[in-house]
């Protein structure tokens, strides 16, 4: 358990949050949110002990292992990747050179007792399934096994902080403390590490921006806003539920109390004149000054506002792709890749990273060269474009303002045009003379969007449009495609943000692509999960779909009828135990209460210590039973293949 008490920070004149207390438990995970610049990466830091606070605790066994997410590859570079995977247990790193080490001057003198100490921590770490382990986790990840024993330093950037999130996995830390995983993982990973972290017994807490993925793993969430940290139970969705009907309710008491007043003060103005009414005039005024109203903090929550429209509309087809092919060297990427885009079409285009998502649309705009075919766009198309590195759109212009270079778009327009629509997009005020060169990640990707808005092109063509923005960002950039009439053609990994806009799915994999011609929702019922695996492909979902068809107009066999029996027992028990697990975390949580033991009897902690030893116990049981199953229905499977 960690224990947070009147926790406070500042700096300087700024104050990030005060008197925050909350306690984090085992088998809870924390979704920490809040908008740019409101303390949550600060408090991460204060959590994993890289940053002291203002003022107040953080107490937490001292033998907890805490998996601090690090962005820091550089002193790995030397280092093979699946080295930097197990370095993440420095214990058992350490121990294993040691041992070889040991080994190694056994000609000359061996230590038998060290060698019999370092051989106990590597048992104590179950060191001999480490290399698998770690191995596991970086497949997970996206990271093939043919390069495990490469060095990091032939990775791209994305995929060396991939092996730095597989460092923290693999070390078995107690503790996750995740800023921003997600970064740089494309779908099939993002999922890997949901199922990761939703398997994890310890505590998460876990910064990110994307929605799907905060409702899929947070038990929990966080909310760094109104410079205070407030708890919440269920993930985000249910979060940002919770929090209206709060912000709610608040309103409407001091609407009451306002009402309340007005009605007092009345009566006062009315009578207060009057002899026969003079005691009881006074005695609303006196009513009136004990009420206390509290005025209600501003969020440090801001929303841009993103207005697309298009100049004219193109024609019926907008983009036409025709066998096209490119290759980088040895690599082949696309090939022979044909599709129309039309007129009104929300078309998002997902799979693995490095399938040839970016490429394609980067031969669309002209940006790259192609090996074979064709890549037109249609009468009166006017793509505006927006790359996955917003930096290639700043055009290198590092000395001009923002100002400056969004006016470059509208000349004809006054500076107060340019300021006014600078404002939509939260830059006001001094924060329009700051230099392209010292934009964050979010604030240019609002620049470009800003000025993509005011040269009103008919297709909008995004590479990964979210990667750099925050909740409140995205959930606005979700609005302001909505409402726009054009054509939009993009590629990202955020699910949450593909359902909401997808009309169309194009997904490349290794065997092709397939055009799917309805939702992102339509599409992941299609294929059955939620998730893009570049070995999986529409084609092969619906082939086995009739396969199973066909064998169910067969009837059942006595094997699948004993496997449909094994299966329906298996989900029961899933159940129990889940039900099982979840009551014993309660006691636990109640027993991690510091106040618990002097506010509760003798006999109901020794009836909630019975409780969680007997649920112990049925969860172990029940627990052998599931996994003698799970045995069963591998050898079948094994059997009918």
């Amino acid at each position: 358990m960690i224990a947070v008490t009147d926790l406070a920070k500042s700096f300087g004149h700024q104050n990030l949050f005060h008197d925050v207390s909350f306690q984090l438990t085992n088998g809870h995970r924390y979704g920490l949110v809040g908008a740019n610049g409101s303390g949550k990466s600060t408090l991460m830091r204060i959590l994993a002990g890289e940053d002291p606070p203002s003022d107040g605790s953080v107490s937490m066994p001292k033998r907890v292992r805490l998996g601090v997410l690090s962005q820091d590859h550089f002193r790995f570079e030397n280092e093979t990747i699946l080295h930097v995977v197990l370095a993440g247990n420095r214990e058992l790193f350490a121990a294993m050179h040691e041992k070889d080490a040991v080994l190694a001057a056994a000609d000359e003198s061996f230590d038998a007792e060290r060698y019999a100490e370092l051989e106990d921590i590597v048992l104590k770490h179950d060191g001999y399934m480490a290399e698998a382990r770690a191995a596991e986790i970086l497949d997970g990840l996206g990271i093939p096994t043919e390069i495990h024993h490469q060095k990091l330093s032939t990775l791209s950037g994305g995929f060396k902080l991939r092996a730095l999130l597989a460092q923290v996995l693999a070390g078995g830390p107690d503790v996750l403390l995740l800023d921003e995983p997600t970064n740089h993982l494309d779908v099939v990973s993002i999922r890997w590490l949901e199922k990761f972290l939703q398997d994890f017994k310890g505590i998460v807490v876990v910064i990110a921006h994307d929605h799907r993925f905060l409702d899929n793993v947070c038990s929990h969430i966080l909310d760094v806003d109104y410079e205070r940290v407030v708890l919440y139970r269920g993930n985000y969705t249910q979060f940002v539920d919770a929090k209206v009907a709060e912000r709610d309710r608040k309103e409407s008491e001091i609407a009451k109390r306002e009402r309340e007043i007005e009605h007092h003060k009345a009566f006062v103005e009315r009578f207060r004149a009057k002899a026969t009414k003079a005691r009881q005039a006074k005695s609303k005024q006196k009513q009136i000054d004990r009420i206390v109203i509290e005025s209600l903090a501003p969020s440090s929550r801001r929303y841009p506002k993103f207005r697309f429209s298009q100049i004219r509309p193109s024609g019926k087809d907008v983009l036409m792709i025709d066998g096209l092919s490119k290759a980088f060297g040895d690599n082949q990427v696309l090939e022979n890749v044909s599709l129309t885009v039309r007129r009104g079409d929300r078309l998002a285009i997902m799979g693995p990273n490095g399938i040839g998502k970016s490429t394609l649309l980067k031969i669309a705009m002209g940006l790259l060269e192609h090996d074979d075919g064709t890549a037109e766009w249609g009468y009166e198309a006017r793509p505006g474009y927006f790359a996955q590195d917003h930096h290639e759109l700043l055009d290198g212009r590092g000395r001009a303002t923002v100002e400056s270079w969004f006016w470059d778009a509208c000349p004809g327009e006054s500076i107060g045009y340019v300021k006014a629509r600078l404002a939509l997009v939260l830059f006001s005020g001094d924060e329009s003379k700051k230099r392209l060169s010292n934009l964050s990640g979010g604030e240019a990707t609002r620049l470009v969007f800003a000025r993509l808005s005011v040269e009103q092109p008919n297709v909008l063509v995004l590479d990964e449009p979210t990667n750099h923005l925050d909740l409140e960002a995205i959930e606005a950039l979700v609005s302001g495609l909505k409402a726009y009439d054009g054509t939009l053609i993009f590629v990202s990994h955020d699910r949450w943000f593909v359902s909401k806009l997808a009309t169309r799915v194009l997904e490349i994999t290794t065997d092709g692509i397939d055009d799917y011609l309805g939702t992102y929702d339509e599409f992941v019922a299609q294929c059955g999960d939620d998730h893009l695996d570049a070995e999986s492909t529409l084609l092969k979902v619906r082939r086995e779909k009739r396969r199973a068809k066909a064998e169910r107009r067969k009837g059942p066999s006595d094997k699948d009828r004993e496997r449909r029996q094994l299966e329906q027992r298996q989900g029961e028990l899933e159940q129990q135990i889940g039900t099982g697990e979840s009551r014993i975390a309660e006691i636990n949580e109640m027993f991690c209460d510091p106040t618990f033991f002097d506010d509760t009897s003798r006999k109901q902690v020794g009836q909630l210590e019975r409780e969680q030893r007997e649920l112990g116990g049925s969860v172990e049981r029940l627990t052998a039973e599931w996994e003698d199953i799970v045995e069963q229905l591998a050898r079948q499977t094994e059997e009918a293949s």
